[in-house]
């Protein structure tokens, strides 16, 4: 006898069996894909839902809450049915035991002891005949799919949808932390991921399953029974989260590269060896249009930076010990998130353009996150900064003016006066609180102050003279000349 899906109901109609049942009739719909014998206390690891599961009855506690809780066990890992044997080995049979198979809906047979455990097997295994040639065209074509990706360039969503109607399954994806693994896939609900990559793969209605990656899985793949369609099994569960460890690699060599061509692209756009509209067309690929700015971050793991990034267009470019950012100013908020991070933001800017103003702003605003504990700094949110113009031959020509004797005699003597002015006024004039940011005495920075004033040729008592030298300071770290 063959049937489109096999039910516990079905085998009580088969005369051969002569099945009674015990207890749990509600359950009669359940559906059966296989016919097992198993004696052990707890056979779940190794089943993966829908069994019938027959003993003879030395695997059944004896207590009346052991019975209950193999019983549950069963149940809980999604077996159909479970098949008792007449007499032999059979234990007596608790009140708990019959009102838990009634209050779940389990069914619990008989069979008689002159029907072998094999027929019932044997009737199974032909009823389901017609589903075991189903799942193995589902195989066959899930195996097709590799040549869909090839031949048709499938996106990931388009891909996983045929395999979803070949498989019976809805299918979704995620990474071991829940976040979305593949574009376009949905996430599973919370709660459904094993502890363990070697937990066993079935769960209520369908299995979980990891997608593997080098070095430990990608993600998992959740696979449910769509209600109305005809599940193909694990089997083909299993080939589909093959296809999507593919894809996976796939998406990921694609980012890499995108990765290398934008860190290219963003060292061409620094050295200003692009001319605009090759820019803006490089830009485009990397989907960056629009706003742009440019941001500096230091003192931040290159994982956790990659972390936050992935989700937004972006080019990255490694300079020294400092990370290039370019992208949208949206892209300030997602980083200054990060804990620990020294960041600096140019002004925005039009894909294309120059970078030497804005790098030259991005590494003034991160030194200013430096001095200040900062997480994040945006160049020109400073009242000073309104001020100063953008011309760098304005700004070289202010600073040369004011503060051209002190940079030199630094540079001669390896001195600090311009820092320690700098400093001195960042902390309101207070000398003592400036003495001890800078490791010196009070009297040193006090010495030092005086010749910076000779030097300069401006008297910081005096307001006039102190609003010229702390925009010339401004201009100087705009420039690049300060630490």
């Amino acid at each position: 006898m063959a049937v489109d899906k096999l039910t516990v109901e079905d085998l009580l109609s088969f005369p051969a069996l002569q099945l009674s049942v015990k207890a749990g009739s509600n359950g009669l719909g359940r559906s059966v894909s296989w016919a097992h014998v198993s004696e052990l206390d707890d056979p779940t690891p190794w089943l993966l839902g829908a069994e019938i599961l027959m003993t003879t009855g030395l695997a059944i506690p004896r207590t009346a809450a052991g019975q209950r809780r193999y019983l549950e066990r069963l149940d809980d890992a999604g077996v159909s049915a479970l098949a008792l044997s007449a007499q032999l080995h059979m234990p007596v049979l608790h009140e708990a035991f019959f009102r838990a198979a009634e209050e779940r809906g389990f069914p619990v047979l008989e069979v008689p002891l002159a029907v072998p455990f094999i027929a019932v097997s044997q009737e199974v295994a032909a009823a389901v005949q017609e589903d075991a040639r189903h799942r193995l065209g589902a195989q066959l074509q899930v195996f097709g799919s590799l040549r869909w990706m090839v031949a048709e360039d499938l996106d990931t969503p388009t891909l996983l949808r045929r395999l979803e109607r070949l498989s019976g399954y809805d299918v979704y994806l995620c990474t071991p932390q829940g976040r979305p693994l593949l574009p376009g896939v949905p996430t599973p609900g919370p709660g459904v991921l094993p502890a363990s990559v070697d937990a066993a793969p079935t769960v209520p209605g369908g299995f979980v399953l990891p997608v593997p990656a080098p070095g430990g899985p990608a993600g998992f793949l959740v696979a449910y029974e769509r209600q109305g369609a005809q599940p193909a099994g694990l089997a083909v569960v299993q080939h589909i989260a093959t296809v999507a460890a593919l894809r996976v690699a796939m998406v990921r060599s694609e980012r890499e590269t995108l990765r290398r061509e934008g860190a290219e692209t963003l060292a061409e756009l620094l050295q200003e060896v692009l001319d605009p509209e090759a820019a803006r067309r490089r830009l485009a690929r990397h989907s960056i249009e629009g706003d742009t700015v440019l941001i500096v971050v230091r003192h931040t793991p290159d994982e956790a930076l990659l972390a936050c990034l992935e989700d937004h267009p972006h080019l990255l470019l490694t300079w020294g010990e400092d990370r290039y950012v370019l992208g949208a100013p949206q892209l300030a908020d997602t980083i200054g998130a990060l804990p620990a991070v020294t960041a600096g933001m140019s002004r925005p800017f039009q894909p294309g353009a120059a970078l030497k103003v804005a790098q030259r702003e991005a590494l003034w605003a991160v030194s200013k996150a430096g001095e200040s504990g900062r997480p994040l700094v945006r160049y020109g949110a400073d009242a000073t900064g309104r001020w100063l113009p953008d011309d760098p031959a304005v700004l070289t020509a202010l600073v040369d003016h004011v503060l051209g004797e002190v940079l030199r005699y630094d540079a001669e003597h390896d001195s600090q006066l311009l820092v320690s002015a700098r400093t001195w006024m960042e902390r309101d004039r207070r000398t003592e609180a400036a003495a001890a940011v800078l490791h010196i005495h009070p009297n040193t920075l006090a010495y030092r102050l005086r010749r910076f004033g000779a030097l300069s040729g401006r008297d910081l008592s005096s307001t006039g003279a102190l609003t010229e030298v702390w925009l010339a300071i401004q201009a100087a770290g705009a420039l690049g000349l300060t630490d």
